[in-house]
């Protein structure tokens, strides 16, 4: 009969200790603040966003390749073009760099931990010569879904 008794409450403890636990875990996930991100200077079509947070690694890797590995340069989707279509403006109303928690590229890296080192060599804000041409990238998505193939 001990036995049966020790057995009981070792469920009952364990009950306990997982329902418990899971609701601190629910409740932790809860308080985790999302990452705001700031919105692009261009209009773009619907799913851009998306495919860029799914893919833009593979597409900056793929840019790299041609570009270092190939020698083909070209402007099209350049690094420099996506650095001025998500300029974030200081409190100066100028493009930060990414030294500030405020840029682009940050937002979304600071908050899963990851180093952005582009900008080790390529430069964080955009030239001021270079001026958005605020109506090119109504097919964005598409080319780039083009490029990648």
């Amino acid at each position: 009969m001990w036995h049966l008794g020790k057995v009981i409450l070792i469920y009952i403890f364990s009950g306990t200790v997982f329902v418990f636990g899971f609701s601190i875990i629910v409740a932790a996930g809860e308080r985790v603040a999302t990452p705001e991100i700031p919105k692009a200077l261009a209009t773009i079509e619907e799913g851009h966003a998306e495919i860029m947070r799914r893919n833009h690694m593979d597409l900056m890797i793929h840019k790299r390749n041609k570009t270092v590995h190939e020698g083909i340069r070209s402007e099209k989707y350049s690094l420099k073009a996506c650095i001025s279509c998500h300029a974030v403006l200081g409190d100066d109303k100028k493009p930060v760099s990414a030294a500030s928690p405020k840029h682009f590229c940050r937002t979304c890296h600071d908050y899963v931990a990851v180093k952005v080192d582009c900008f080790q060599c390529h430069a964080s804000k955009p030239p001021p010569s270079l001026v958005l041409d605020r109506g090119s990238s109504s097919f964005l998505s598409k080319q780039i879904q083009e490029y990648l193939r």
